[in-house]
Parts: structure tokens; sequence; C-alpha cells
């Protein structure tokens, strides 16, 4: 569908979509965490895809929704693929072994940004508001209050596992301006024929690398492995690339700010973390950006190069 000014129910429906999204990809970090514990990276992400991709075509068929069957199409699958999953789920599970939660969060807060800069001087795919800049610049400054202190812990330090995760967002900034290649698909076929690709690329790779019928994974690892192909790959890529068609790049990447006090009202209400005290400006920063990046278009200045 266009992506065009929207009702206000519409709207409330796509904020709800944008808070199970970020939900959903925020749990994806500790699901990786402990699937790395006795998985390969290489192997684990692999596993994810095609798990994931099975799922969603299994869904599709049963809805009676064709997946395309134009060339072109799916060599954009093949692209999307790339920039995805294949390059960023390898990266960050890589990474995750040596950089911590909370620097690592930072850095991948950086797509919002990435996307504004990419959208306002490169593609000029949709239009760039100073409501959208303040929103990107208060989103990024409300996940460094939110973490708190400890936001920059280790900057540096394991600098190629940290430059890894910054190329995996640099990916996922370049995959939500791609997805927009897709209007008028059903959001489950871009995210489907996506995986499926991935899937093609990962699995061969993960039998010559890891030998994986020669492992043995713990019971945990392998019930992280399901809960995020799952939850954060399958219906969390499907309502991905439905955002996109409503909300634009911009608005959706808005997720990689909610994920931040998200995760941290995860760890205080189940593992009794507790709260910076910068904690509550952060998620004042955070509403506000999140807000202006998502609301629905209106006449501002549009910035131009």
């Amino acid at each position: 569908m266009p992506h065009t000014t929207t009702p206000a129910s519409s709207h409330v429906t796509d904020l709800a979509l944008l808070l199970t999204l970020s939900t959903l990809w925020g749990a994806s970090y500790t699901f990786i965490r402990v699937g790395v514990e006795t998985i390969p990276p290489l192997t684990f992400i692999a596993a994810r895809t095609l798990i994931a991709a099975t799922l969603l075509l299994a869904w599709m068929r049963s809805r009676n929704i064709r997946m395309p069957r134009d060339r072109q199409v799916w060599m954009r699958f093949g692209v999307q693929s790339l920039l995805n999953s294949v390059v960023p789920f390898t990266l960050i599970a890589w990474a995750e072994r040596s950089v911590g939660a909370s620097l690592a969060t930072v850095l991948n807060s950086t797509s919002p940004v990435m996307v504004f800069v990419a959208t306002a001087f490169v593609t000029r795919h949709e239009s760039v508001s100073l409501r959208k800049l303040v929103g990107v610049i208060a989103g990024f400054v409300g996940t460094c209050f939110v973490i708190g202190p400890s936001a920059f812990d280790g900057l540096g330090g394991q600098l190629v596992a940290q430059l890894a995760i910054l190329a995996a967002t640099a990916c996922y900034a370049g995959a939500a301006i791609y997805g927009r290649s897709f209007k008028g698909l059903h959001p489950a076929a871009p995210a489907t024929g996506s995986l499926l690709m991935g899937a093609l690329v990962l699995t061969p790779t993960s039998l010559l690398v890891d030998h994986p019928w020669a492992l043995q994974p713990s019971a945990r690892s392998l019930m992280a492995l399901v809960a995020l192909a799952v939850f954060s790959t399958a219906l969390a890529f499907a309502i991905y690339f439905r955002l996109i068609q409503t909300l634009g790049a911009i608005g959706t990447t808005a997720q990689a700010y909610l994920r931040v006090p998200i995760g941290v009202a995860i760890g205080v209400v189940f593992l009794g973390e507790s709260l910076p005290p910068s904690a509550w400006i952060g998620l004042a920063c955070v509403v506000v950006g999140v807000a202006a990046m998502s609301m629905p278009a209106r006449a501002t200045q549009v910035l131009r190069a």
C-alpha cells in the first residue's frame, strides 16, 4: 500500500506494531547470547533463517498468499537478504561473544541516524523534515541516558567486534531503505523471500564450515534458537515489511530506540536489575524521538542538501 497520511486508527495500529517489533527484536539479543553458548554463530544464524523462512512459507500457503514468480523480484529478495539477515545476523552473533550488551545496544541504535543521513543526502526516497531530525537526535540521546554511564564502557577495547556491529547496523539501515522497493507486495512476501534467499546462502556454508551434525548444543541454546526463529525473525520480519510500507524507512527504524527501554524494563522486572538515575530522562527523550519519527506526514519544512 502507498505511504500516505494515515487515519488516526491506522496510525495507532502502526504504533502498536512498532512497539511489538521493538519487543521482538529487543529480545533477540538475549536469545543470540544464549544460543551461541553452544552453537557456532554461523550455524546458529543459518538455522534461525531456515526455520523462520519455512514457517513463513507454510503460513503463506495456508492463507493462499502467492509468492511472486518474477526473476527480478527474487533478485531483489537476494539483495534484501544480504542487507537484512545474512551479513548483519552473522556479524552480530559473532560480535556478541566479546562486546558488552550495553555498548552493543548503543552501537546498534545508530541505524536511524544512518537512515536519516542516507535519505537526506543520497536516496531522497521520502521527505526528511526538521521534525524527523529532532526525533533521530532525541532518540539516540535518550538511548544513552536509559543505559546510563555504562553505555560506552569498553568503547575501542574490542575494536574489530565493535566495528562489526556498526557494519551490521549499516546493513540494517540500507535494508530499511531498500525495503521500500517491495511496494505492492503482501508484507509476508519480501519477509519470506529474503529469508529463503538468506537460507540458501547460509545453510550450505554452515554445513561446510561447522559440520553441525557433530555439534552437541544444550537444551538452553536450542530453546533460544527456536524462540529467535519463531518470534524475533518470522513474526518480526512480517511486521517489519508491513511498517516499511506505512511508516517509511525512518519511522520504522525508530524501533531501534524503543528496544532500549524495553530491554531495560525486562531486566528490572525479571532479573532484579536497577535503573540508572538517568533512565527516566532517557525514556522521555526516546518517547519524544519515536513520536517525532513516526507521526504521519505533515506540511513541515523539508531539509534539502
